[in-house]
Protein backbone atom coordinates (compact mmCIF):
# COMPACT_ATOMS: atom_id res chain seq x y z
CA UNK A 1 0.00 0.00 0.00
CA UNK A 2 0.62 3.32 0.06
CA UNK A 3 1.24 5.42 2.92
CA UNK A 4 3.33 8.95 3.96
CA UNK A 5 6.78 8.21 5.83
CA UNK A 6 8.20 10.44 7.86
CA UNK A 7 12.00 9.95 5.79
CA UNK A 8 13.67 12.11 8.69
CA UNK A 9 12.81 14.68 11.62
CA UNK A 10 12.27 18.19 9.85
CA UNK A 11 10.53 20.09 8.06
CA UNK A 12 7.10 19.23 5.88
CA UNK A 13 9.84 18.65 2.88
CA UNK A 14 10.95 15.02 4.55
CA UNK A 15 7.35 13.44 4.15
CA UNK A 16 7.11 11.51 1.00
CA UNK A 17 5.02 8.77 -0.16
CA UNK A 18 6.24 5.27 -0.53
CA UNK A 19 5.27 1.58 -0.99
CA UNK A 20 4.83 0.08 2.46
CA UNK A 21 3.94 -3.27 4.00
CA UNK A 22 0.32 -3.34 4.64
CA UNK A 23 -0.50 -3.45 8.25
CA UNK A 24 -1.24 -6.43 10.50
CA UNK A 25 -4.05 -7.05 11.75
CA UNK A 26 -4.39 -7.64 15.83
CA UNK A 27 -7.32 -10.25 16.95
CA UNK A 28 -9.11 -6.75 18.44
CA UNK A 29 -8.73 -4.90 15.24
CA UNK A 30 -9.62 -3.75 12.18
CA UNK A 31 -8.97 -3.25 9.35
CA UNK A 32 -9.73 -0.26 7.17
CA UNK A 33 -9.37 1.01 3.49
CA UNK A 34 -9.13 4.54 3.95
CA UNK A 35 -11.15 7.11 2.38
CA UNK A 36 -9.83 10.09 3.74
CA UNK A 37 -7.77 10.97 7.01
CA UNK A 38 -7.18 14.26 8.81
CA UNK A 39 -4.27 16.27 9.85
CA UNK A 40 -3.56 17.42 13.92
CA UNK A 41 -1.29 19.56 14.50
CA UNK A 42 0.45 16.61 16.59
CA UNK A 43 1.14 15.02 13.10
CA UNK A 44 3.54 18.55 12.59
CA UNK A 45 5.43 17.90 15.68
CA UNK A 46 5.78 13.96 14.81
CA UNK A 47 7.63 14.90 11.97
CA UNK A 48 9.84 16.90 13.78
CA UNK A 49 11.05 14.41 16.31
CA UNK A 50 9.01 15.81 19.08
CA UNK A 51 6.17 13.41 19.38
CA UNK A 52 7.13 9.87 18.60
CA UNK A 53 3.82 7.60 18.04
CA UNK A 54 3.74 5.32 21.55
CA UNK A 55 5.05 1.59 21.78
CA UNK A 56 3.57 -0.78 19.11
CA UNK A 57 1.77 2.31 16.91
CA UNK A 58 2.39 2.57 13.15
CA UNK A 59 5.47 4.67 12.34
CA UNK A 60 3.18 6.40 9.76
CA UNK A 61 1.60 9.87 10.97
CA UNK A 62 -1.95 10.72 10.98
CA UNK A 63 -4.74 10.25 14.03
CA UNK A 64 -7.83 10.22 12.33
CA UNK A 65 -9.54 8.37 9.20
CA UNK A 66 -12.54 7.48 7.64
CA UNK A 67 -13.27 4.59 5.34
CA UNK A 68 -14.85 1.43 4.70
CA UNK A 69 -13.93 -2.00 6.96
CA UNK A 70 -11.81 -4.65 4.74
CA UNK A 71 -11.01 -7.02 7.76
CA UNK A 72 -12.07 -8.24 11.06
CA UNK A 73 -9.39 -9.47 13.62
CA UNK A 74 -10.12 -13.04 15.47
CA UNK A 75 -11.90 -11.58 18.46
CA UNK A 76 -13.92 -8.90 16.08
CA UNK A 77 -15.87 -11.28 14.23
CA UNK A 78 -19.59 -11.49 15.27
CA UNK A 79 -19.11 -7.78 17.53
CA UNK A 80 -21.14 -5.17 15.80
CA UNK A 81 -18.75 -4.03 13.29
CA UNK A 82 -18.91 -5.92 9.60
CA UNK A 83 -16.47 -6.10 6.77
CA UNK A 84 -17.97 -3.15 3.92
CA UNK A 85 -18.92 -1.19 7.50
CA UNK A 86 -19.00 2.70 6.53
CA UNK A 87 -16.62 4.17 9.61
CA UNK A 88 -14.15 6.76 11.08
CA UNK A 89 -11.85 5.75 14.03
CA UNK A 90 -9.42 7.39 16.54
CA UNK A 91 -5.71 6.44 15.57
CA UNK A 92 -2.10 6.08 17.20
CA UNK A 93 -0.77 6.70 13.91
CA UNK A 94 -1.06 5.26 10.37
CA UNK A 95 -3.34 7.58 9.19
CA UNK A 96 -2.25 8.86 6.27
CA UNK A 97 -1.65 5.55 4.21
CA UNK A 98 -4.54 3.63 2.15
CA UNK A 99 -5.35 1.13 4.64
CA UNK A 100 -4.83 1.52 8.49
CA UNK A 101 -5.59 -0.81 11.62
CA UNK A 102 -6.93 -0.04 14.18
CA UNK A 103 -8.48 -1.56 17.84
CA UNK A 104 -11.95 -2.16 17.51
CA UNK A 105 -12.96 0.12 20.50
CA UNK A 106 -11.58 3.23 19.04
CA UNK A 107 -13.98 2.65 15.89
CA UNK A 108 -17.17 4.60 14.81
CA UNK A 109 -19.83 4.51 12.51
CA UNK A 110 -20.35 7.19 9.74
CA UNK A 111 -22.39 9.39 11.92
CA UNK A 112 -25.64 10.02 10.04
CA UNK A 113 -25.89 12.91 7.35
CA UNK A 114 -22.14 13.31 7.04
CA UNK A 115 -19.85 11.92 3.78
CA UNK A 116 -17.81 9.25 4.52
CA UNK A 117 -15.28 11.44 3.67
CA UNK A 118 -16.28 14.33 5.84
CA UNK A 119 -16.29 11.75 8.60
CA UNK A 120 -12.77 11.89 8.76
CA UNK A 121 -12.64 15.34 10.30
CA UNK A 122 -14.60 13.97 13.88
CA UNK A 123 -12.52 11.48 15.73
CA UNK A 124 -9.73 13.41 17.07
CA UNK A 125 -11.73 16.70 17.63
CA UNK A 126 -14.49 15.10 19.28
CA UNK A 127 -12.66 12.85 21.40
CA UNK A 128 -10.19 15.48 22.68
CA UNK A 129 -13.09 18.05 23.11
CA UNK A 130 -14.97 15.60 24.81
CA UNK A 131 -12.67 13.57 27.43
CA UNK A 132 -11.17 17.21 28.23
CA UNK A 133 -13.72 19.96 29.02
CA UNK A 134 -16.98 17.62 29.07
CA UNK A 135 -15.99 14.07 30.96
CA UNK A 136 -13.30 15.73 33.02
CA UNK A 137 -14.19 19.81 33.61
CA UNK A 138 -17.70 19.22 33.90
CA UNK A 139 -18.49 21.88 31.73
CA UNK A 140 -22.41 22.09 32.24
CA UNK A 141 -25.19 23.78 30.70
CA UNK A 142 -25.56 27.53 31.68
CA UNK A 143 -21.50 27.63 32.23
CA UNK A 144 -19.39 29.88 30.03
CA UNK A 145 -16.65 28.53 28.01
CA UNK A 146 -13.37 30.59 26.58
CA UNK A 147 -11.52 28.69 23.97
CA UNK A 148 -8.36 29.63 22.39
CA UNK A 149 -7.83 29.21 18.74
CA UNK A 150 -11.81 29.18 17.71
CA UNK A 151 -11.03 28.65 14.04
CA UNK A 152 -8.71 25.57 14.56
CA UNK A 153 -10.58 21.94 14.11
CA UNK A 154 -10.62 21.50 17.86
CA UNK A 155 -12.05 25.37 18.19
CA UNK A 156 -14.65 24.78 15.47
CA UNK A 157 -16.10 22.08 17.28
CA UNK A 158 -15.77 22.46 20.46
CA UNK A 159 -18.02 26.38 19.52
CA UNK A 160 -20.76 23.98 18.16
CA UNK A 161 -20.77 21.35 20.58
CA UNK A 162 -20.85 23.37 23.90
CA UNK A 163 -23.56 25.74 21.84
CA UNK A 164 -25.81 23.14 21.31
CA UNK A 165 -25.70 21.77 24.67
CA UNK A 166 -26.32 25.52 26.44
CA UNK A 167 -23.15 26.95 26.97
CA UNK A 168 -21.80 30.65 26.07
CA UNK A 169 -18.90 30.72 24.35
CA UNK A 170 -16.02 33.27 23.82
CA UNK A 171 -13.17 32.39 21.44
CA UNK A 172 -9.78 33.79 20.40
CA UNK A 173 -8.33 33.96 16.80
CA UNK A 174 -5.78 35.47 15.04
CA UNK A 175 -8.02 37.54 11.87
CA UNK A 176 -11.21 39.16 11.26
CA UNK A 177 -11.85 36.39 9.00
CA UNK A 178 -11.66 33.50 11.55
CA UNK A 179 -13.64 35.79 14.41
CA UNK A 180 -16.03 35.79 11.80
CA UNK A 181 -16.12 32.43 10.50
CA UNK A 182 -15.95 31.60 14.65
CA UNK A 183 -19.16 34.21 14.99
CA UNK A 184 -20.78 32.13 11.96
CA UNK A 185 -20.45 28.47 14.07
CA UNK A 186 -22.34 30.53 16.92
CA UNK A 187 -19.42 31.83 18.93
CA UNK A 188 -20.86 34.71 21.35
CA UNK A 189 -18.12 36.51 21.51
CA UNK A 190 -15.24 36.50 19.34
CA UNK A 191 -11.36 38.22 20.89
CA UNK A 192 -8.44 39.02 17.94
CA UNK A 193 -5.67 38.04 20.15
CA UNK A 194 -3.59 40.06 18.04
CA UNK A 195 -4.90 43.67 18.84
CA UNK A 196 -7.51 42.91 22.23
CA UNK A 197 -6.82 42.04 25.98
CA UNK A 198 -8.75 38.63 25.82
CA UNK A 199 -8.80 38.81 29.76
CA UNK A 200 -9.95 42.51 29.87
CA UNK A 201 -12.66 41.40 27.14
CA UNK A 202 -13.87 37.99 29.14
CA UNK A 203 -14.36 40.02 32.32
CA UNK A 204 -16.12 42.39 29.85
CA UNK A 205 -18.46 39.86 28.87
CA UNK A 206 -19.23 38.21 31.57
CA UNK A 207 -20.01 41.49 34.39
CA UNK A 208 -16.45 41.44 35.88
CA UNK A 209 -16.60 37.09 36.79
CA UNK A 210 -14.59 35.28 34.63
CA UNK A 211 -15.49 32.12 32.39
CA UNK A 212 -16.13 28.66 33.86
CA UNK A 213 -13.98 26.77 31.45
CA UNK A 214 -11.15 27.54 29.29
CA UNK A 215 -9.40 25.06 26.61
CA UNK A 216 -6.47 26.12 25.75
CA UNK A 217 -3.92 25.04 23.74
CA UNK A 218 -1.15 27.85 24.23
CA UNK A 219 0.70 26.78 27.39
CA UNK A 220 3.35 28.42 29.10
CA UNK A 221 2.24 32.13 27.41
CA UNK A 222 -1.46 32.11 28.46
CA UNK A 223 -1.30 30.50 32.22
CA UNK A 224 -1.21 33.58 33.66
CA UNK A 225 -3.78 35.20 32.03
CA UNK A 226 -6.15 32.46 31.94
CA UNK A 227 -6.19 31.93 35.19
CA UNK A 228 -6.77 35.50 35.75
CA UNK A 229 -9.61 34.97 33.14
CA UNK A 230 -11.41 32.15 35.37
CA UNK A 231 -14.95 32.80 37.23
CA UNK A 232 -15.06 31.24 40.54
CA UNK A 233 -14.47 27.45 41.06
CA UNK A 234 -12.94 28.16 37.40
CA UNK A 235 -11.46 24.98 35.30
CA UNK A 236 -8.48 25.43 32.87
CA UNK A 237 -7.92 22.52 30.57
CA UNK A 238 -4.57 22.71 28.98
CA UNK A 239 -3.98 20.36 25.37
CA UNK A 240 -1.12 22.30 24.18
CA UNK A 241 1.79 24.23 24.42
CA UNK A 242 2.07 26.08 21.22
CA UNK A 243 3.27 29.10 23.46
CA UNK A 244 5.84 27.15 25.59
CA UNK A 245 6.33 24.34 28.59
CA UNK A 246 8.03 26.48 31.05
CA UNK A 247 7.04 30.00 32.79
CA UNK A 248 5.88 31.58 36.18
CA UNK A 249 2.86 32.36 37.66
CA UNK A 250 1.61 34.17 41.02
CA UNK A 251 -0.48 30.64 42.34
CA UNK A 252 -2.52 33.44 44.88
CA UNK A 253 -5.56 33.36 42.11
CA UNK A 254 -5.57 28.94 42.28
CA UNK A 255 -6.22 29.88 46.30
CA UNK A 256 -8.57 32.95 46.08
CA UNK A 257 -10.98 31.82 43.71
CA UNK A 258 -11.04 27.74 43.91
CA UNK A 259 -9.36 27.10 40.36
CA UNK A 260 -7.95 23.93 38.98
CA UNK A 261 -5.54 23.23 36.32
CA UNK A 262 -6.11 20.07 34.07
CA UNK A 263 -3.88 18.99 31.30
CA UNK A 264 -4.20 15.88 29.02
CA UNK A 265 -2.75 14.31 25.57
CA UNK A 266 -4.86 11.59 23.90
CA UNK A 267 -2.90 9.94 21.84
CA UNK A 268 -0.60 8.17 24.69
CA UNK A 269 -4.16 7.14 26.57
CA UNK A 270 -4.55 3.25 27.02
CA UNK A 271 -6.61 1.54 24.13
CA UNK A 272 -9.24 0.72 27.38
CA UNK A 273 -9.14 4.48 28.43
CA UNK A 274 -9.39 5.51 24.48
CA UNK A 275 -12.55 2.91 23.67
CA UNK A 276 -14.39 4.79 26.90
CA UNK A 277 -14.05 7.86 25.10
CA UNK A 278 -15.10 6.54 22.09
CA UNK A 279 -18.24 5.14 23.68
CA UNK A 280 -19.34 8.53 24.99
CA UNK A 281 -18.50 10.23 22.12
CA UNK A 282 -21.19 7.45 20.18
CA UNK A 283 -23.44 8.15 23.08
CA UNK A 284 -23.30 12.00 23.56
CA UNK A 285 -22.22 13.46 20.34
CA UNK A 286 -23.11 11.60 17.33
CA UNK A 287 -26.61 12.45 17.87
CA UNK A 288 -25.73 16.23 17.88
CA UNK A 289 -24.17 16.10 14.05
CA UNK A 290 -26.77 13.13 12.96
CA UNK A 291 -29.55 16.15 13.99
CA UNK A 292 -27.48 18.84 12.08
CA UNK A 293 -26.27 20.90 14.74
CA UNK A 294 -22.40 20.08 14.74
CA UNK A 295 -21.35 19.90 11.07
CA UNK A 296 -17.87 19.29 10.03
CA UNK A 297 -15.73 22.10 9.04
CA UNK A 298 -13.46 21.27 5.75
CA UNK A 299 -10.85 23.97 4.61
CA UNK A 300 -9.24 21.68 2.05
CA UNK A 301 -8.89 18.54 1.22
CA UNK A 302 -5.42 17.25 -0.68
CA UNK A 303 -4.50 14.06 -2.23
CA UNK A 304 -2.13 11.87 -0.16
CA UNK A 305 0.58 13.11 -3.06
CA UNK A 306 0.30 16.84 -1.82
CA UNK A 307 1.22 15.76 1.89
CA UNK A 308 3.90 18.72 1.88
CA UNK A 309 1.30 21.00 0.90
CA UNK A 310 -1.12 20.08 3.29
CA UNK A 311 1.72 20.33 6.34
CA UNK A 312 2.56 23.52 4.77
CA UNK A 313 -1.29 24.96 4.99
CA UNK A 314 -0.92 23.61 8.63
CA UNK A 315 1.30 25.30 9.76
CA UNK A 316 0.47 28.92 8.06
CA UNK A 317 -2.43 28.90 10.11
CA UNK A 318 -4.32 30.33 7.65
CA UNK A 319 -6.91 27.24 7.59
CA UNK A 320 -10.34 27.33 9.21
CA UNK A 321 -11.34 23.90 10.81
CA UNK A 322 -9.71 20.78 9.39
CA UNK A 323 -7.05 19.21 6.66
CA UNK A 324 -7.64 16.17 4.99
CA UNK A 325 -5.83 13.84 3.15
CA UNK A 326 -7.20 11.61 0.34
CA UNK A 327 -5.38 8.34 -0.32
Amino acid sequence: MKAVVIARPGGAEVLEVREVEDPAVGDDEVLIKVEAAALNRADTLQRMGLHPPPAGASPYPGLECSGTILALGRSVVGSRWKIGDRVCALLSGGGYAEKVAVPAGQVLPVPEGVSLRDAASFPEVACTVWSTIFMTSRLSPGESLLVHGGSSGIGTFAIQIAKHLGIRVFVTAGSEEKLAACKNLGADACFNYKTEDFVARVKEETGGKGVDVILDNVGASYLQRNLDSLNVDGRLFIIGLQGGRVTEVNLSCLLARRLTIQAAGLRNRTPENKAIIVSEVEKHVWPAIAAGKVKPVIHKAFPLSEVVEAHRLMESSAHIGKILLIP
